[in-house]
Parts: C-alpha cells; structure tokens; sequence
C-alpha cells in the first residue's frame, strides 16, 4: 500500500473519533481567544499560546498570570501543577507509543485529555496503520484548539457573551467517553478503579487537590492487579 493510501486511512479512521473533540474544544477554545481579547491582548498571544502550551487549563489560569506581576518560579509550580495528570497518561502511554520513531515525539507532545482518552481506548482496525492514527488523533485535536482560540480572539471584538458556564461541555464529553467505555466491557474494573480512586481522592483532598492523587491512586490499582487485568483481556472475560 502506498504511503499516501496509509495516511488517508489512518485520517479517515481517526477523523470521527475526534468529532466531540470538535465541539468541545472550538467552544471552549472559543472562550479562551475571547477572554484573552477582551482582556488586552492582540491574537497573535492565544495562537502562539495555544500551539505552544496546548494545555486548556493552563491557557486560561495564564490569562490572569500575564496580567499579574511577574513571578517565574510561582508560574512554574503553578503550571506543573495543574498538568502534572499528563505525567500519568504518558506512563499509560509507554507500550502504545514505543517504536513510533519521529512520530513519538509529536504525540508526546501533544497528548492532552482528550487524545489520551482516545488513543488509548480506541478500536483501531488491523489494516490501519496505530503510529499515524495516534498521530492524527492528536494533529486533529490541537488543530481544533488553536482554530477556535484564532477565531475567538479575531471576533472578540464583534461578539460579546457570558463564557460562564462553558467548561462544563468537557465534563460532559468525558461522561460520555466512560459510558462507550462501560458499555464496551463487562467486568468494569477499570472504570470502577478510576470511579472509586476520583471519589476518595476527591473526598480526602478537595476539589482542588485530588487530581493527582486520584490519578495515583488508578494507577496504583491498576498496577497492583494487572495480572488480574491482563488475564481477563487474554481470555475475553472483559470484553463482550
């Protein structure tokens, strides 16, 4: 198969997982361009910021900090932080991307939540090539990002709305990326890990600290019965 033809499956396979993708983050991304026009400045600074950072988070909490007086190292505690849960998914990530030669710099680059969740619960056919559909999947997905940033921050000054509620379209998105997810599997001890380590983590932390130990916390489960976990995907007992 010619390289052209590999590329254009991968794209056309990786395409419609991304399509809430799509949606949450023009909105959102949106907002973010709207916020940083109405707040001084030019659009060059969400596009640069969004190719660079890539970290939705991150972008809005630095509105208020290049408004703030300057603080590097309180901006770097800050920003860690509040991505610290990527240093998780790239743990997750290690078997998935090994072998991807240059590609795998790109998609550690640019993996966020959502590329993340993709990439690692998707069913990716056999004859598609796994290197260029997480490729994709993360191309497509920044792409959708820095596109709605632009355009937020271009028409900031014609349109005029209360952002207020809008992250809550992320929230939804990953409802219903865990119900695909629960309905896929039956036994559900993934799901439950992640469930049952959010919930102790949120109760025994607060709402603005149990990320990371939530995260921790999937990640220890998972490792403490992986074999447990493994057998179960060998002999199908997981799967319908």
């Amino acid at each position: 198969m010619k390289k052209k033809d590999v590329l254009l499956k991968a794209l056309k396979c990786a395409f419609p997982y991304t399509l809430p993708i799509l949606a949450g983050f023009w909105f959102l991304g949106f907002a973010y361009g709207y916020l940083m026009n109405v707040s001084g400045f030019s659009f060059v600074y969400p596009l640069v910021m969004s190719i660079c950072i890539f970290g939705g988070s991150l972008e809005f909490v630095a509105v208020s900090m290049l408004l703030s007086a300057f603080a590097p190292l309180q901006t770097v505690i800050m920003a860690l932080m509040i991505q610290a849960r990527h240093l998780f998914y790239g743990i997750s990530m290690l078997d998935k991307y090994r072998g991807m030669g240059w590609k795998k710099f790109y998609l550690v680059y640019a993996m966020c939540d959502e590329s993340f969740s993709i990439n690692f619960t998707a069913d990716i056919p056999q004859d598609v090539d796994r290197g260029w559909f997480y490729f994709f999947v993360s191309l497509l997905d920044q792409s959708y990002w820095v596109s709605g940033a632009l355009l937020g921050a271009l028409f900031g000054d014609l349109v005029h709305f209360n952002t207020k509620g809008l992250d809550f379209i992320m929230t939804a998105m990953f409802v219903t990326i865990f119900a695909e997810q629960w309905m896929k599997e039956k036994r559900h001890f993934s799901e439950l890990a992640g469930f049952a380590s959010g919930v102790i983590a949120l109760v025994v932390f607060g709402p603005q600290r149990f990320m990371i130990p939530a995260m921790a916390g999937i990640l220890a489960l998972l490792y403490i019965f992986r074999r447990l976990v493994e057998k179960m995907w060998e002999t199908g007992e997981d799967t319908e």
